[in-house]
């Protein structure tokens, strides 16, 4: 079963930056999209960001012109790079790795904590 190993989360000050990355434990053929979720404590999880095998971004009205979503198709690995974080970036981010054939797959990480506060 393959897995998604999230890295990058830690404590940050507001204002600072951090990079989160997601690469699977093993080879996932067909991506069609990739993208980050989070959950606040007492909230429900949402889309942050996601990009498809074409390279077309979507993100979360919060976090648009801060965050930015990338990816390595030879690696199958995604990224976020997050700047200027707010108090409410605070959360688990949780990556997503999505397929589509022969039959439609999704693939969660285990969470990483982002925290932010000084």
């Amino acid at each position: 079963q393959v897995q998604l190993v999230e890295s990058g989360g830690g404590l940050v000050q507001p204002g600072g930056s951090l990079r989160l990355s997601c690469a699977p434990s093993g080879y996932i053929d067909n991506i069609w999209r990739m993208g980050w979720y989070r959950q606040a404590p007492g909230k429900q999880r949402e889309l942050v960001a996601t990009i498809t095998t074409s390279g077309s971004t979507n993100y979360a009205d919060s976090v648009k012109g801060r965050y930015t979503i990338s990816r390595d198709k030879a690696k199958n690995t995604v990224y976020l790079q997050m700047n200027s974080l707010k108090a409410e970036g605070t959360a688990v981010y949780f990556c997503n790795i999505d397929k589509e054939w022969p039959s439609v797959v999704t693939y969660w990480g285990q969470g990483a904590q982002v925290t932010v506060s000084s």
